[in-house]
């Protein structure tokens, strides 16, 4: 009855409208959005300091070479 995502979706919503009420629910989403894009920029953050960090342990380990 509820394969698919668009089910548990329609339901969800239907969940939030007589819980929280129709005036709320843009207040929400406004929320959740802003919440989202603060994890978006902390996650990009993250990432940007794991490649600096890999490419200074890198550039400080000098060229691989034989040792001869």
């Amino acid at each position: 009855m509820f394969d698919s995502i668009d089910d548990w979706l329609i339901i969800a919503v239907v969940a939030g409208i007589l819980f929280y009420g129709s005036s709320k629910i843009p207040q929400l989403a406004r929320s959740l959005g802003r919440s989202v894009g603060e994890f978006k920029k902390g996650r990009l953050e993250v990432e940007r300091e794991l490649k600096a960090e890999q490419a200074g342990t890198a550039s400080a380990a000098g060229p691989a070479g034989p040792a001869h």
